[in-house]
């Protein structure tokens, strides 16, 4: 971002978290017109404004990036008269998309190839299906095969409104490492792919870990359009195998599971 605003003649000042009142006054005094940082921040900075009496109106724009853009922060800053947008990316890859005015999604950079997986498994996921966000990059500085960013998100079909061509993503959803604990024992998706794996025939899986009367219990729930008899005690028996686990097993109609990239939820039930 710096070597951007630089390029373009803007004049860069840099700050970081912590010290308001501060940056608050070095914004009024220097009559900044663009931000540049987390998405909360910004929010802070412009109450301790308003709590000193300080003029910002020469603030106009800002990019975030680093954090939850929540709806509720957006409709603030919209109220401000302010032109937020964000943008997407790890510390490995960098940027990886982008928000424009059009405000549909998030464009993919054009120097990074992005693909959706299914978590645990790395198996490419189709458009609209949330999944883990992975990140090819050829640069010699820095050459990335396949990064799992640890975060899910979702291809959008069509081209933005903008004008950009380049393929849209609905921005971050949520970390994709649904690793839980169950009675100490720790179970993560790469164990569900493995039970997956010795059952091809079968659509999406998930577990569900509750706690029933203070004790743990798992519920794997299977989509299958046409059970066998004792398939679902055979995959209980798997489940225990590949978590050191027991756990019971639900079979439901194909489609009935969300497509929300989730392969274990961990809940909280009461009986």
């Amino acid at each position: 971002m710096e070597r951007g605003a630089r390029a373009v003649g803007a004049t860069v000042v840099p700050a970081g978290p912590g010290n308001l009142e501060l940056q608050a006054r070095a914004i009024a005094h220097l009559r900044s017109h663009c931000y540049a940082g987390t998405p909360e921040f910004l929010k802070a900075i412009l109450e301790k404004a308003d709590e000193l009496g300080l003029d910002l109106a020469p603030l106009r724009r800002g990019h975030v990036t680093g954090g939850a853009y929540t709806p509720p922060l957006r409709a603030s800053y919209a109220d401000c008269g302010l032109t937020v947008l964000q943008s997407y990316g790890t510390a490995d890859p960098g940027l990886v998309a982008y928000k424009s005015e059009a405000r549909e999604g998030l464009i993919l950079d054009e120097h990074v190839i992005v693909e959706i997986v299914r978590p645990g498994t790395g198996e490419p996921l189709p458009d609209g299906e949330v999944g883990e966000v992975v990140v090819t990059l050829f640069v010699p500085e820095y050459p990335l095969i396949r990064f799992a960013t640890g975060d899910l998100s979702a291809i959008m079909p069509g081209q933005s409104l903008c004008g950009r061509t380049n393929t849209r993503i609905r921005g971050w959803l949520s970390r994709a490492d649904q690793a839980a604990k169950v009675r100490g024992t720790l179970v993560r998706p790469e164990q569900i792919a493995d039970l997956a794996r010795r059952f091809p025939g079968l659509g999406r899986m998930r577990l569900v870990i509750s706690r029933v009367r203070e004790a743990d219990r798992m519920t794997l729930s299977v989509e299958t359009a046409s059970p066998e008899p004792g398939l679902a005690e055979r995959l209980a028996e798997t489940l225990q195998a590949v978590t050191t686990l027991r756990g019971e097993v639900t079979l439901v109609a194909p489609g009935t599971l969300a497509k929300d990239g989730r392969v274990i939820e961990d809940v909280c039930a009461v009986e």
